[in-house]
């Protein structure tokens, strides 16, 4: 499993937030929130969403799965001219990223997460930069299918 290693363009995207950890997971409230109101933005690039997490740089080092973190529920846009209200504006700027596809069920991300911090980067010449992580979800995700897939970026650089 393989990822492609991609420097990538600034990404401007408009959605909700929450704070959160593993054990206080809230993401279906997030995205059941967004969902319902995505279609109030008006200049959106495309119906992909971005699952954007922002952790502290510490998050990783002595991982704690009650540690909290941000999560975004987002949509790519052209520019921030307009932000519906009760939403925000996030931008990603450009950077190396290693990015994998995952296919299977949500709830065996955590193992697919595993895999890439306990054996990829071992492996690799890169480590974990802090920035933001994100996921893709694009027309073949599926929820609750095991056929599901979505584009998961890690922000990384060459190690020293």
């Amino acid at each position: 499993m393989e990822p492609r290693i991609e420097l990538i363009n600034q990404k401007k995207l408009i959605g909700h937030s929450i704070s959160m950890s593993l054990t206080d997971n809230k993401t279906f409230d997030l995205f059941t929130g967004f969902m319902s109101k995505r279609k109030q933005i008006t200049n959106a690039l495309s119906d992909d969403k971005f699952e954007v997490m922002i952790y502290d740089s510490l998050h990783f080092k002595n991982f704690n799965p009650n540690k909290t973190f941000i999560k975004w529920a987002t949509l790519e846009v052209s520019d921030f001219n307009t932000i519906p209200e009760g939403m925000k504006d996030l931008t990603i700027e450009n950077g190396l990223y290693a990015i994998f596809k995952y296919r299977g069920f949500a709830k065996n991300f955590g193992g697919f997460m595993n895999y890439v911090f306990t054996e990829w980067f071992p492996q690799s010449e890169y480590t974990l930069d802090n920035r933001p992580h994100f996921n893709v979800l694009g027309d073949k995700y599926i929820k609750n299918n095991p056929n599901s897939e979505e584009d998961v970026y890690i922000p990384i650089k060459k190690k020293a």
